[in-house]
């Protein structure tokens, strides 16, 4: 295990949203090694609701940037760009196929777990969260997962002295119809959560600026 605190904390403090890449390409093992953080993060009853699309195609690059004002550096000088995309709701209802194929054949899980499991994500959906009233709910949760993936691929990229940027900055429905065109995703089945740049800054940012420990954090004892 990592028990050295002060690195991880080097690396934390390394890590920011780098606005223009220097262009240096990233070794295949490294980035194949952000890819598998991302892999092994958790997700909601470990389901997993999303895609990673690598764009390293400098034509669509350049299209994405089109409807992505927040990326307008980060998008062509960066080394490797990740399109994140979640799933829609008909593959995450509780009794969809998705869901009850990757019960079966990713969690290995025998006929009467994924009865019990079922049951109790169908009342998560229905009751806690209440996830099946509208098409954007189940939607906006599934995505709520991928932001898990997305912080461990810019945290382990920092750990390995990788720069980052998450964006967010785009045209939500004009982005998803570009990539159904493309013949990259089916707008029925996925749609775009958040997108990231990795690579090599340019300059050295400001120094980090964050509150305080005493003004986020309440112990109930």
């Amino acid at each position: 295990m990592i028990n050295n605190k002060d690195e991880i904390l080097k690396a934390y403090n390394f890590r920011h949203a780098c606005k223009e890449f220097n262009g240096n390409e990233i070794p295949k093992e490294d980035f194949e090694f952000i890819l598998e953080t991302g892999r092994l993060s958790p997700s909601s009853f470990g389901f997993e609701p999303w895609q990673f699309i690598v764009v390293q195609n400098k034509e669509l690059r350049e299209k994405i940037k089109e409807y992505s004002w927040g990326g307008e550096k980060q998008i062509p000088t960066s080394s490797h760009f990740v399109i994140i995309l979640g799933r829609k709701k008909k593959h995450m209802l509780y009794d969809s196929k998705y869901i009850n194929d990757f019960m079966r054949e990713v969690q290995e899980l025998p006929d009467e777990v994924r009865d019990m499991k079922r049951g109790f994500y169908k009342a998560f959906q229905e009751k806690d969260f209440n996830l099946l009233e509208g098409e954007r709910a189940i939607f906006d949760w599934a995505c709520k997962q991928t932001y898990i993936a997305l912080g461990n691929m810019m945290t382990s990229a920092a750990e390995i002295g990788i720069d980052s940027c998450p964006i967010e900055g785009f045209n939500m429905e004009k982005l998803d119809e570009l990539l159904e065109r493309e013949g990259i995703m089916s707008r029925d089945d996925f749609g775009v959560s958040v997108m990231v740049a990795f690579g090599y800054r340019k300059k050295d940012p400001r120094g980090k600026t964050r509150q305080n420990l005493n003004d986020i954090v309440t112990y109930i004892e």
